[in-house]
């Protein structure tokens, strides 16, 4: 029988003071889901700059995947950011959870200024709106570990010809959001479906749409 391909979904521990991370909570839900004639393979990644990308790439190794979305949590976003760009700087304005504070330091040394998502995000967008889901195209990923991991995934994959991968972030889960009154939430559960259409559109979406979906500022 022939084996099953893999779509690898990474979430963080949390962070910030925070007791949980809605990206792994949402992730982890989809653990050994098919879809699409692929099986999802979940990993866990430590708020730690350099230790996030070490472990990602030991599931790369592990998993080779046909696709890999990284997810990371955006407190205060009100809605799933599908990320563009990765760049090529680490400027953390707070400590990772080793207390790690880089300062506009690069990801990768050499390396190029930016990676874009190779995944068919403007696709994605359209079919999440679709489906009920408030989403954005987001032109940066920040320069935290998210964005770290996102140019780190890019740049392993780089002479990885046909391996499309790509970031989202999400915003609090409604138990964070409870702690920050005001703040922009959504349910695990929804971005868990949220997440399964993403990866179903991708995956059957050979190439993008053409639709407008930048931001003036």
């Amino acid at each position: 029988m022939p084996t099953t391909r893999s779509v690898l979904l990474t979430g963080f521990q949390p962070f910030g003071g925070e007791q949980i991370n809605p990206s792994w909570q949402a992730v982890s839900a989809l653990q050994d889901a098919r879809i699409a004639g692929h099986r999802v393979v979940a990993r866990e990644l430590p708020v730690i700059f350099g230790d996030s990308l070490k472990t990602l790439r030991a599931a790369l190794r592990e998993v080779k995947p046909s696709m890999v979305i990284c997810v990371g949590q955006a407190g205060g976003r009100a809605q799933l950011s599908l990320e563009r760009v990765a760049i090529n700087v680490d400027d953390a304005r707070i400590p990772d959870n080793r207390g790690r504070q880089p300062v506009d330091l690069p990801v990768v040394d050499d390396g190029p200024a930016a990676y874009f998502s190779t995944l068919p995000i403007k696709a994605m967008l359209r079919a999440l709106r679709g489906a009920g889901i408030p989403a954005e195209i987001s032109q940066t990923a920040g320069t935290y570990v998210c964005n770290h991991v996102f140019y780190g995934l890019m740049h392993a994959l780089r002479a990885r010809r046909g391996v499309r991968a790509g970031f989202i972030h999400i915003p609090y889960s409604p138990a964070q959001a409870a702690l920050h009154p005001g703040a922009p939430c959504l349910a695990i559960e929804t971005v868990t479906a949220a997440l399964r259409l993403a990866v179903q559109l991708a995956l059957e979406t050979p190439s993008d749409i053409r639709m407008a979906a930048g931001a003036e500022h």
